[in-house]
């Protein structure tokens, strides 16, 4: 009981201080604009339009160079982020991911109990989208974090089996990003996962 109420503790006031980090919500732009400026995001901020395209299924790309996620529903770009994954030594696996499951409030079982606010499992090994710092590197191990309201935003938009597509290429559009994402193979973590 004691340890719960620590962790709950702990846990909103690391979610206070990540709710701070400066963000830039955009509900005005559309497609274009939201890719415009997703090329000019500082660390910690995104542009999110869900009334951009209001019907269809939601992907996500999550570039490891680039330090920036796509979000499109119905193959139009509907959000943008910049985004923290694996430190060195703590790679962010690419290939083409489901979401396994989904908690708004969890805490990780492998590092110190450490609050992942809106976590979207991507693997049964500790992979996930969630919350978190984002200084502007890969800094996580091995998960991307995302902005605060970002994840909020993001949470509420996808299901289990929303598929997340994780490139270790740079892209010239966010375009070219769906393109790459979904010629990537499912990674054998989620091929292990659906059997």
């Amino acid at each position: 009981m004691l340890r719960s109420a620590y962790r709950l503790a702990r846990g909103t006031g690391i979610a206070l201080l990540l709710a701070a980090a400066p963000i830039s919500s955009a509900y005005a732009y559309d497609a274009s604009q939201i890719e415009q400026r997703s090329s000019s995001l500082d660390p910690g901020e995104f542009v999110w339009n869900p009334a951009g395209a209001p019907e269809g299924a939601i992907e996500v790309v999550v570039s490891i160079p680039m330090q920036l996620a796509y979000v499109y529903r119905g193959g139009q770009l509907i959000g943008a982020s910049t985004v923290s994954t694996g430190k060195p030594g703590h790679d962010t696996p690419t290939g083409t991911f489901t979401i396994l499951q989904k908690r708004r409030t969890h805490f990780s079982n492998l590092y110190d109990d450490a609050p992942m606010p809106f976590m979207q499992r991507l693997t049964w090994d500790g992979i996930a989208l969630h919350a978190g710092q984002i200084p502007g590197t890969p800094a996580s191990h091995g998960c991307i974090r995302l902005p605060m309201a970002f994840a909020r935003h993001l949470y509420g938009a996808t299901g289990l089996g929303t598929r997340v597509h994780v490139i270790d290429s740079t892209v010239a559009s966010a375009e070219q990003a769906l393109a790459i994402g979904r010629t990537m193979p499912p990674d054998a973590h989620a091929q292990l996962a659906s059997n």
